[in-house]
């Protein structure tokens, strides 16, 4: 894989064997970016846990107070009582049965699935194309529920939906390189707070093993939990 000179000149800034503080790697994040596009900054955070255990299985949301720098394309499946609610909250679609047909049909144009509980039988069979994608409606991440207005405001102010994969590491963004470094570390340690205050009880030893923050095609800065304000 060949290098490219603005890689190789910013290799050297970070240290594979350093733990930065949370303040260190926001700042430090926006001078790795290589991109010339407004790259994605991720947090890939490994827990000490066993996903296999249903109790262990963290799933969760979290509102970012800055956002994700990006809106999200949202889909409500609704009975005709809540479109207009929908609607008027932002989403970007509404409706129930001509949606559920498109997307057996392989329409995959949207971003985020929110529900009302009583039509979630009639788009349970959904959930073979839409579940291996993260995108069922779940009441645990807050797309099924009765108050849809709410919901899309949710999620269209920057509302996260993240979940621990079966290696026990959660991947998610919080924010872009073109967010101030305040802003990157205000994002951060809100999702590590929620998902600190997630910790199973069966649970033991060390909860967060690493962080390493990334923004697109950057080195990883590994994060010192213990610098993150709450934990």
């Amino acid at each position: 894989m060949k290098v490219t000179k603005k890689r190789k000149a910013t290799a050297g800034l970070v240290s594979k064997d350093k733990l930065y503080s949370l303040t260190e790697a926001s700042a430090l994040i926006k001078k790795v970016n290589t991109t010339k596009f407004d790259a994605s900054v991720d947090l890939h955070i490994m827990l000490g846990i066993d996903p296999k255990k249903a109790d262990q299985a963290i799933r969760g949301t979290a509102a970012l107070p800055h956002g994700t720098g990006k809106t999200k394309r949202v889909l409500v499946l609704t009975t005709p009582d809540k479109e207009d609610e929908a609607r008027k909250a932002g989403a970007d679609f509404v409706g129930l049965e001509e949606f559920v047909t498109k997307i057996e049909g392989g329409w995959m144009d949207f971003e985020v699935v929110i529900a009302t509980p009583n039509v979630m039988a009639k788009i349970a069979k959904l959930g073979k194309v839409l579940g291996p994608r993260n995108l069922m409606p779940n009441p645990k991440s807050g797309t099924v529920s009765p108050e849809v207005g709410r919901a899309v405001e949710e999620v269209k102010k920057g509302k996260i939906a993240f979940k621990v994969d079966k290696f026990g590491i959660v991947h998610t963004s919080v924010g872009r390189v073109s967010f101030t470094p305040e802003q990157i570390a205000d994002n951060a340690s809100t999702l590590l707070n929620v998902i600190s205050k997630m910790k199973p009880a069966s649970s033991k030893g060390v909860y967060f093993r690493g962080i390493s923050m990334a923004s697109t095609m950057s080195p990883g800065i590994n994060v010192d939990y213990k610098t993150v304000a709450g934990l």
